[in-house]
């Protein structure tokens, strides 16, 4: 099949048709196997391992999946690779080169869905933008190789540039290449996009893999460019492939190995990457390598074009590690330092950047991120945190970090403790504080909250974020790149970069509070507006019940009005319960009270009609409450798991009470649509934002107010997909009014 093209079918001095027997080729024989041939065969045999390694071991995700999808490809068409290399004649050759065109038409489309997800936890927001895109540049190649599958490639004729050719590229299989170097460069571009938006420790455990991915596709970028520049299949290009390939997967497990993880959890924004490292490199190359040409051309030197363009490439990639080491960049900033008498720090530039990264933050998660990247990128520290004061001044929360993502830092939290013997060390402090010299539960907190990483990190500092007299949240620094140790300079700059994060974290919090004083005053305007429309609803039913006197004989008039006017009374009463409540204010009446009672009289106002619930309550001590302040919660909470099952009702729905922490803990949980972790944390509980067509966004602040009124905490873990579990904790200590 495909083993001759046809005449005249290529423009470029290689293509030139079907070779004749004893023109460059003779008896269609291939040469021997050697020792570089056997290395695609060794780089696929480790291809096949490492998909293995992905299918079997780890924590399943999207990324991990799809990353064996690729190195299985990859192993297929190495080992078709290999069996050209191995071909005894000239048309064994193009019929296993054939086969693997036919894998390379879909391998690029794997990989650029591969680095849309890896390391993302926002994957599924790229997928949904790009995934119409990737599934058309799989699906176009493939039946595009299919249809001109018999001219894809055939055998090599004589009279080439230079030698050592398998297979000489039809204008299909050209096509397949070039369209295979805009996707290897997309698929750089991504995975560039993931590097600069990780930072720290963080960027250390992917770095490795990461610059894994960068030979494999940036070797292959320069294999196809060669290939579609001479219309032909090189052997020297399928062995470098071959060995970009080992390099790659043992650079990955070398990362796996030394971090414990195949992938992190950043969130890259969606914004263009204007200032793409991966796209100036490959145009760089690309240009370079036009100009290579057309000088070695005029100089006759054409056959050694090849090696050429292959050192540069490899200059270039070299150069690139060299650009992203943080060690090499820390040893250059204070090798300037000592010996040019230069600050070690460019104060101008660390404020300028510090004002540009913060001016346009509009919420503290935000702003925290950008100081903490702030911090590791100027202090080349790799473990850098913030952690936030609760309002309550009696914990943590976190902020940002280099080490973790959100909800890894939330769990440390939880496993040190809340911080609270943290926040009473550093009450007093003014200064970055040795986390070395701390002592009882605050060294204990610091060991969950700040690990050592790596040993010698040139020690650990914990800033407080003070302003106005008042502790706002702890800054902790550590392991630093080769272990330099805190000088003075570095000292009196912490302390300036924290008040000034300090300051910025009061405004936030300042603005926040005129936000929601203003959001209030909207919602109680709107109230009034509420209430009036539900007078003239009153008025409705008033007219309706009239007529009903008068047409109290017709069978068919009394039964729709008897619906209407209940379905009109009970939105009334849902409306104004809800309304007013928020629109006078919120006054408790808390008495000892069983909780599971007023979760099973919550249950009972719903009607016989709601959906089955499965209880789980627990023995609980009596808790001070307002019955029928925490009865309205409760059923909110049930109303909302009803309705993210859906019109169908298809799911469970779960309400379960137990003691904990001096406590008791109410959980209501649904097997529902769910709800984005961005919505959750921004949005659920703020008045009039709802994620239902016909919701008024009133539930969940209120709910949120009468917990918190009850001095109790309220928490929220939803999934898309999967479901929603809303926590309730209250102590058994008296609240206040």
């Amino acid at each position: 099949m495909g083993r001759a093209g046809p005449a005249g079918a290529g423009r470029n001095e290689v293509n030139r048709g079907p070779p004749r027997p004893g023109r460059g080729n003779p008896g269609g024989r291939v040469r021997r196997m050697n020792v570089g041939q056997l290395i695609p065969d060794v780089a696929a045999a480790v291809a096949g391992l490492a998909t293995l390694a992905a299918l079997v071991g780890g924590v399943r995700s999207p990324g991990r999946w799809i990353f064996a999808a690729g190195m299985g490809l990859l192993a297929v068409e190495t080992w078709l690779g290999a069996r050209s290399l191995a071909a005894a004649t000239s048309a064994d050759a193009v019929h296993w080169q054939q086969w693997r065109l036919l894998v390379l038409a879909v391998l690029p489309a794997v990989w650029v869905l591969f680095s849309l997800c890896y390391s993302r936890g926002n994957h599924a927001e790229f997928l949904r933008r790009w995934g119409g895109v990737v599934a058309l540049g799989a699906v176009v190649p493939l039946m595009f190789a299919l249809v001109f599958f018999p001219v894809l490639a055939w055998e090599v004729p004589g009279g080439l540039p230079f030698a050592e050719f398998v297979v000489q590229l039809g204008s299909a299989g050209r096509a397949l290449h070039l369209l295979g170097v805009v996707a290897w460069v997309l698929v750089l571009v991504f995975l560039e996009r993931t590097f600069r938006t990780a930072v720290g420790t963080i960027r250390w455990r992917i770095k490795f893999a990461l610059v894994g991915f960068a030979v494999l596709f940036g070797a292959r970028i320069f294999t196809y460019t060669q290939a579609y520049l001479y219309g032909a299949v090189a052997r020297p290009l399928l062995i470098i492939e071959a060995l970009a390939l080992l390099l790659a997967c043992g650079l990955v497990a070398w990362s796996v190995k030394r971090s414990g993880t195949f992938e992190v959890v950043v969130y890259p924004s969606h914004a263009v990457l204007y200032r793409s490292l991966t796209l100036l490199l490959a145009g760089l190359y690309l240009l370079s390598v036009g100009v290579l040409a057309k000088l070695l051309a005029a100089l006759g030197e054409a056959a050694a074009f090849p090696l050429m363009a292959a050192m540069w490439l490899l200059g270039l990639l070299g150069l690139t590690l060299l650009g992203l080491s943080d060690r090499v960049r820390l040893r250059l900033r204070r090798f300037v330092s000592r010996h040019f008498r230069r600050p070690l720090h460019d104060y101008r530039r660390l404020w300028s950047s510090f004002s540009e990264r913060t001016a346009a933050c509009v919420n503290r998660a935000e702003y925290c991120n950008a100081v903490a990247r702030l911090v590791s990128e100027t202090f080349e520290a790799l473990s850098v945190s913030v952690w936030l004061v609760n309002e309550s001044r009696a914990g943590l929360h976190p902020g940002a970090s280099t080490i973790w993502s959100t909800e890894q830092a939330a769990a440390r939290l939880g496993e040190a403790n809340e911080g609270r013997g943290l926040v009473e060390a550093l009450e007093s402090a003014t200064g970055p504080v040795d986390l070395e010299a701390l002592t009882g539960a605050a060294r204990v907190e610091l060991a969950k909250l700040q690990p050592d990483q790596f040993g010698q990190g040139g020690g650990r500092l914990a800033v407080p974020l003070r302003a106005h007299g008042e502790l706002l949240g702890v800054l902790t620094v550590g392991d630093r790149v080769s272990g330099m140790p805190f000088d003075g300079q570095d000292l009196d700059l912490l302390r300036c970069v924290a008040d000034h994060t300090a300051a910025g974290l009061l405004n936030l919090r300042l603005t926040h509070r005129q936000l929601e004083s203003k959001q209030l005053e909207a919602f109680q305007a709107m109230s009034a507006f509420f209430i009036h429309d539900l007078k003239n609803a009153a008025s409705t039913l008033t007219l309706t019940l009239e007529n009903l006197r008068t047409h109290f004989e017709n069978p068919e008039f009394r039964e729709d009005a008897l619906g209407a006017i209940r379905r009109i009374s009970e939105r009334i009463q849902g409306l104004l319960a809800r309304l007013v409540a928020l629109r006078r204010g919120l006054e408790l009446n808390a008495r000892p009270a069983d909780l599971n009672a007023v979760v099973r009289e919550a249950l009972a106002t719903l009607g016989a009609g709601f959906p089955p619930v499965e209880l789980e309550l627990h023995e609980l001590p009596p808790v001070p409450l307002d019955a029928g302040q925490m009865q309205q919660v409760i059923a909110n909470f049930l109303l909302n798991a009803r309705d993210a099952l859906g019109p169908n009702g298809q799911g469970r729905i779960t309400v379960r009470t137990a003691p904990q922490n001096g406590g008791v803990k109410l959980e209501v949980r649904d097997t529902g649509c769910g709800m984005s972790p961005e919505f959750v944390r921004t949005q659920l509980f703020r008045p009039f934002q709802s994620t239902k067509s016909c919701g008024l966004g009133i539930g969940m602040f209120q709910a949120k107010v009468i917990v918190e009124a009850h001095r109790g905490r309220i928490e929220v873990d939803s999934v898309p997909g999967r479901g929603t579990t809303v926590q309730v904790w209250l102590p058994l200590t008296p609240s206040r009014s």
